[in-house]
């Protein structure tokens, strides 16, 4: 007879345990294969459980192939081939999973927004909306490109706003502005060399690689990405931030714009340009879009709403040129949209009613008051002389340039006192190559009192971290 032990305490079922105990003695060759188990019946009566306990077992153990039964014989383990148990190491290293909680006492990351400037109440309302006045077309896949009406609406508002003429049908809504990337990848091919920026935005360049795609590294001069730098490679791909570059905050001369469409028509060549912040410009009017020039369909443009709203909306577009449009369409509209019906129709909403311009308008001042606070808190403090700041005309973050310190000391001593903060070679492909002695800090992600606080807190940490060991 079978050694079952049943736990009549436990929450999982008796018949369960009577499937696994017996599972677990074909798989691990306590029974052999071929032996005979014990009626349902006896082993009912032994277990005491009721015989539809022991049925139900045996019925689940014979659906997974693991017994079978012969017609007035009974029931017998099946033939199972047992599977070799490799040792795992007794400390597998694994990635440290991150939470959006930051073990530093002042955390200065470029990746955050203020949470509280999320307009949640009108979210809630037009989210109330949508699926009282949907009904059954929320719950329909939506078309591959995404809601018509969301892209409608964002045409509109890239006419008025970024002054690009497109239309809706070369737009294509994704969740996420990696997603959309690997995309344009697929449309243009893995052959094709890609060119990025150097210093830049990392995640371009590992996407890029892990898909096997040639990469090609070009410095960023004053005027935007090097131009001679740039001809002198096989790129057919370039990858460009000339609204704001991060994590310089160099904004691409218009000359430079039209040497990079030059270079596009000279070949079949294309450019994506990452619009990822150009809303956030504080001083000046915004600057045109790349695309807004480009009168050859020869620019693809890409945008994301995580820095606009908040890093967890998962919603981006791109807008194809129509010298792309009729290839997408033949050979990757088979992908499904990617976000949800719902949202698609709550973001229509939000844009077309006004909500955005308002949202962003809101943001605008309170980040550029953060900014203020951040460049006059320093400016009042001893080290203000020698911080150099740069890159303040736009975006969410500053660039420090201190006198007197490395760039590793700077950031080591911020962190002794419990102060996150990025170097600037970290962007770089070759660290040797960065100013060794500027430092990234954003400041979108605060309230206007904590802010004091942490930047007071790192010029401390760096004055009184001059005089230990």
């Amino acid at each position: 007879m079978l050694t079952i032990s049943l736990d009549t305490s436990s929450k999982e079922p008796l018949y369960q345990q009577i499937y696994r105990h017996i599972r677990h003695a074909i798989e691990s060759g306590d029974v052999a294969p071929r032996e005979k188990l014990p009626s349902k019946r006896r082993l009912a009566s032994y277990l005491k459980v009721s015989l539809s306990t022991v049925e139900t077992a045996y019925a689940q153990l014979k659906a997974e192939g693991y017994i079978e039964t012969k017609m007035k014989s009974g029931c017998y383990a099946a033939e199972i081939q047992p599977l070799e148990r490799v040792r795992p190491p007794l400390r597998p290293k694994l990635l440290r999973e991150k939470t959006g909680l930051s073990p530093f006492l002042y955390d200065f990351r470029t990746d955050r927004v203020d949470p509280e400037a999320f307009p949640f109440s009108v979210w809630a309302k037009l989210t109330r909306k949508v699926l009282s006045e949907g009904g059954k077309e929320l719950l329909e896949t939506a078309y591959p490109k995404g809601l018509y009406e969301l892209r409608e609406t964002i045409a509109e508002y890239l006419r008025r706003f970024r002054g690009m003429d497109v239309l809706p049908e070369q737009i294509v809504i994704g969740a996420g502005w990696e997603y959309l990337f690997t995309l344009i990848i697929q449309l243009l091919g893995h052959r094709c060399c890609y060119g990025v920026e150097n210093p830049g935005y990392q995640k371009v360049s590992k996407i890029l690689h892990s898909l096997d795609c040639p990469v090609s590294y070009l410095p960023v001069e004053a005027e935007g990405i090097s131009l001679s730098a740039l001809e002198r490679t096989s790129v057919e791909v370039l990858h460009v931030t000339p609204s704001h570059h991060f994590p310089l905050g160099i904004v691409t001369t218009a000359q430079r714009r039209r040497e990079l469409l030059r270079w596009a028509n000279g070949g079949n060549r294309y450019i994506i340009e990452d619009d990822y912040d150009s809303e956030f410009r504080y001083e000046g009017r915004p600057i045109p879009a790349l695309a807004e020039m480009d009168h050859n369909g020869r620019v693809i443009y890409i945008k994301t709403f995580a820095k606009i709203l908040a890093p967890s909306f998962r919603i981006a577009y791109m807008v194809l040129p129509l010298t792309l449009l009729e290839q997408y369409e033949a050979r990757l509209l088979f992908y499904a949209c990617t976000v949800s019906s719902i949202e698609q129709r709550v973001l229509r909403d939000f844009i077309g009613d006004g909500y955005l311009e308002r949202h962003l308008n809101r943001s605008r001042n309170l980040y550029k008051k953060r900014r203020d606070i951040f460049i006059e808190t320093i400016k009042k403090s001893a080290l203000g002389s020698k911080v150099e700041i740069f890159g303040e005309d736009a975006g969410m973050h500053l660039l420090l340039r201190v006198q007197g310190m490395t760039e590793h000391e700077l950031v080591a001593k911020a962190r002794r006192r419990g102060i996150s903060l990025n170097g600037l070679s970290r962007y770089y492909i070759d660290p040797a190559e960065a100013l060794q002695n500027t430092v990234i800090a954003g400041y979108a992600g605060w309230q206007d009192q904590r802010l004091r606080q942490g930047v007071t807190a790192l010029i401390e940490a760096w004055e009184k971290g001059s005089t230990e060991p």
